[in-house]
């Protein structure tokens, strides 16, 4: 998979990062990768979900990676959680916002 389909969720509203992972399938990628750390990853996974139910069809969850990334910080090393959700298009019937 090429790593320019992928959207790295952060702070912002999931609305962004919904219509990040729908620009990605409309402008025809074949599988795009939502990824998050920490507090982010409940973020991750309603983006992957509104992207799912509300906006796409014939998308699917192709693999759900979750590990844990040490961090170095100023007072040591500290445990992150981490998941990446990797969506699958069939390429049949792709729903467009309007």
């Amino acid at each position: 998979m090429i790593k320019d389909n992928t959207v790295f969720v952060g702070n912002k509203p999931v609305m962004n990062y919904v219509l990040a992972v729908v620009t990605q399938f409309n402008n025809g990628a074949q599988e795009v990768a939502i990824k998050a750390r920490g507090k982010a990853i409940s973020r991750a996974v309603d983006t992957a979900e509104i992207a799912l139910n509300r906006f796409l069809e014939g998308v699917n969850k192709k693999e759900i990676i979750t590990s844990t990334e040490v961090i170095d910080t100023d007072s040591g090393k500290t445990n992150v959680s981490s998941i990446e959700i990797i969506l699958s298009s069939d390429g049949i019937g792709e729903k467009i916002i309007s």
